[in-house]
């Protein structure tokens, strides 16, 4: 690899997210169809995603612009955390890289505000908290008649790191005992044997009984989603960097072995890593840059004999997003990186772009150049 690659990759995302801005601006893109990001409302699971990039890159830049466009996002969630009845487990995703990212990044009031929106949040988070069945509820009915009382996703554990976060900044315990007790049931019912994961666990809400689970965004209840593996690396990663409890790292430990070793050769996972012949395999690059920037953590933690495996496949997978997967070239495409697949089983935004896998890229690039500490 060329040593100055992620200097590179960097110098092109922010020029390409510093243009796409001006017609982006405030407002909370998904997924790219026909070259250009669809927004979504300010409730969506993806709102944090955008403003966070900009973070990332205000960091590096100390551009004013972005600044404020990330600063009105965060403004815009506080009629969604007011007056909206359908927040769920993803409060992480949404103020982590919103409130959070700021708090940690200015100083005075302006910080101080969004470390209050950033505890309103992880109150609410905490108060989906099952404590029968030790999970963190996924989302509320959609529908009147959808009964998912019993719910968890394994997409939740990466928003753990709101609650962690919470009882740092607050020295109140309660936050992190919610977090590891759901971190736990993401050890003991998510994360299989052999490191594949599940992403829907079903619970008897009254009694905390499992009673099985269901595919969800995977081809299979019995499949390997690799998005699903990637939250398990990165969010079992947090939750060792948060707590420094072994059990969390070996779990991390052992999802990312199954996701290294279903790797295709060119190191950008396949949507799932368990399909039928006849089923096509789309790549999902947002799955590779998740975990990639999981596979960075973990090499932080383990002794040196393992580190270097971590660390080169993580770099190895973002070199590989850079120089195959990359839209640096392509004028009209707003997303960075290419063949995202954000909801095979529904048919949903497949081979596009991806908010969630810029975000991811970005990060990873960001850490590789020792930019700053994680939002997380």
């Amino acid at each position: 690899m060329m040593d100055n690659w992620p200097q590179e990759a960097w110098n092109q995302i922010v020029t390409k997210v510093s243009r796409t801005s001006e017609r982006i601006g405030a407002r909370f893109p998904h997924a790219s169809v026909n070259g250009e990001y669809v927004l979504e409302p300010a409730y969506w699971w993806t709102a944090g995603f955008w403003p966070g990039l900009l973070w990332l890159i205000y960091r590096d830049t100390r551009d004013e612009r972005l600044r404020a466009y990330a600063e009105s996002c965060e403004q815009q969630l506080d009629e969604v955390m007011a007056a909206y009845d359908k927040l769920d487990h993803d409060m992480g995703f949404m103020w982590q890289l919103t409130s959070v990212a700021r708090h940690k990044l200015l100083d005075g009031e302006a910080g101080e505000g969004s470390r209050r929106r950033a505890m309103l949040a992880a109150n609410l988070l905490v108060g989906r908290y099952n404590v029968k069945g030790r999970y963190i509820r996924a989302w509320n009915p959609w529908r009147p008649d959808e009964d998912n009382a019993g719910w968890a996703i394994i997409d939740c554990a990466m928003n753990l790191s709101l609650l962690y976060w919470a009882s740092q900044t607050s020295g109140d315990p309660r936050f992190r005992h919610v977090a590891m007790e759901h971190a736990d049931t993401v050890v003991e019912h998510f994360i299989r044997p052999d490191g594949s994961v599940n992403h829907i666990v079903i619970f008897d809400p009254d009694t905390g009984e499992r009673l099985g689970v269901n595919g969800g965004q995977g081809y299979a209840p019995n499949s390997a989603w690799s998005r699903g593996t990637a939250w398990a690396i990165y969010g079992m990663a947090l939750s060792y960097k948060h707590t420094r409890e072994a059990r969390y790292l070996e779990a991390a430990k052992r999802a990312a072995h199954f996701f290294i070793a279903n790797l295709p050769e060119d190191r950008v996972p396949h949507w799932d890593f368990r399909l039928p012949e006849d089923i096509t395999k789309y790549r999902d690059s947002s799955a590779g840059a998740c975990a990639a920037c999981g596979l960075l953590l973990i090499a932080e933690f383990v002794d040196e004999t393992e580190s270097g495996l971590y660390q080169q496949e993580g770099e190895r997978m973002l070199h590989a997003l850079y120089m195959k997967y990359g839209s640096w070239d392509q004028v009209g495409e707003e997303g960075l990186i290419l063949q995202g697949t954000s909801h095979y089983p529904e048919g949903k935004n497949i081979d596009v772009p991806l908010i969630y896998g810029d975000y991811f890229f970005a990060e990873g690039i960001s850490r590789l150049l020792k930019h700053g500490e994680l939002f997380w």
